[in-house]
């Protein structure tokens, strides 16, 4: 026996699940049904009434969902997880459990598109203030927290434009206020960045990226204090969206969380070559790469991430057209929206993932026109930057590679 405690990868891949247990199979039970056979009227009554552990509707949990829910949340550094349909799932869930009508929510000044929108135009209606601050310095948010703040949220890094939060900062801050902190952890993941032992309250995923890792799901995760998320189950999920994963989508993300370190690592040496390339790169204006030093918040990015992430912002000479032509010049990369899969994607946040934004908006929340958004994969990285090259220098290529 050994007394050092199991490394991330180990966590990732045995976590929670004993072969022994379950017939020896040595990949954990798939549990497709609905609702579960009590043993007893009493037993059935106890499990509703909170007084006795065991799955009662699948809605609610799931033998196969609450593996996954276990293992995000050792990987992240929690006392407990939970399983929801989408990544907006999971927001939308928590959001809903944390807030009343009068409430503040504090976030940054930039968010995933569909972020943006269920706040400005969902949360809104409904009594809650919606209050932007620049949280890249720490001391805008002290200046701007108030007795009605309940939330204070943020992406790190943030989607599409690559500004970083101080965690540790700005968690403390909002805690003098009284406030919960939600970190949208989806870019970095728990194998680079753990926004809970760095003093957030609650950390939420699009497991359909880097999580799930293949493009082959949509799910969302969450994760934190025991108490809080299980008051997120029980309302923000059950009762509020009824976004609950499928278990067989529980099964696929488990099952990219066995490599997802190895993908990171992967991933994370191509955007550092890619991102450098694309630096030196003739018609290539501005780069945003945490990895680069030229990165105005690298300093920051060393301290908070011991890896750099896969994702690239950058814009060129010719703003929008040049990023149109650099995208339909491209053989092996695809246009398409999403991240965090094997394959290099690309696409433009104006018009596609951040176009619930008006241009004025996106002006105001550092979102140009010109800005291209690069997910970048585990092809050989000699591939991704030939690509890239021709793109950049040669004549439009039609056909996929």
């Amino acid at each position: 026996m050994t007394t050092r405690s199991p490394s991330f990868s180990t966590r990732a891949i045995h976590h929670g699940y004993n072969p022994m247990d379950n017939e020896g199979a040595l990949t954990p039970p798939l549990h497709l049904t609905s609702t579960f056979a009590f043993e007893s009227a009493e037993a059935g009554g106890e499990m509703f009434a909170g007084e006795r552990p065991g799955h009662v509707y699948s809605r609610i949990s799931n033998p196969t969902l609450d593996l996954l829910e276990k293992r995000i949340a050792v990987l992240e550094g929690a006392e407990a997880g939970l399983a929801l349909s989408s990544g907006m799932g999971a927001i939308a869930a928590t959001l809903w459990t944390l807030l009343a009508p009068g409430d503040e929510v504090i976030v940054d000044k930039t968010l995933y598109g569909c972020t943006f929108a269920f706040m400005r135009h969902g949360l809104a209606k409904f009594g809650i203030t919606i209050t932007h601050v620049d949280m890249t310095e720490p001391q805008n948010l002290a200046a701007a927290i108030s007795e009605k703040t309940r939330v204070v949220y943020f992406e790190t890094p943030a989607n599409p434009n690559m500004r970083l939060v101080d965690i540790a900062a700005v968690s403390e801050i909002a805690h003098a206020g009284g406030a919960t902190v939600v970190v949208d952890n989806t870019y970095a993941t728990p194998y680079l960045t753990r926004p809970i032992e760095l003093g957030a309250d609650i950390v939420v995923h699009s497991a359909t990226k880097y999580l799930g890792g293949h493009g082959d799901v949509v799910a969302g995760l969450l994760v934190g204090r025991a108490e809080q998320v299980s008051q997120i189950r029980l309302y923000g999920m059950k009762d509020m969206t009824g976004a609950v994963m499928a278990p067989f989508n529980a099964m696929l993300i488990l099952r990219g969380l066995k490599t997802l370190a190895l993908r990171m690592e992967r991933h994370c040496a191509n955007a550092q070559e890619v991102a450098a390339m694309l630096e030196g790169a003739a018609g290539v204006t501005k780069v945003q790469y945490p990895g680069l030093r030229s990165f105005a918040q690298h300093e920051l990015a060393a301290r908070q991430m011991p890896g750099f992430g896969a994702m690239i912002a950058f814009e060129l000479d010719g703003g929008i057209e040049a990023g149109r032509r650099l995208m339909n010049r491209l053989a092996m990369i695809g246009r398409a929206v999403s991240l965090g899969d094997a394959e290099s994607l690309i696409q433009h946040p104006a018009s596609m993932t951040h176009s619930t934004y008006t241009a004025e908006e996106r002006a105001e929340h550092g979102i140009s026109d010109g800005l291209i958004r690069l997910s970048v994969g585990l092809e050989d990285v000699a591939d991704i930057i030939d690509d890239l090259a021709q793109a950049l220098e040669g004549d439009p290529v039609r056909a996929a590679a």
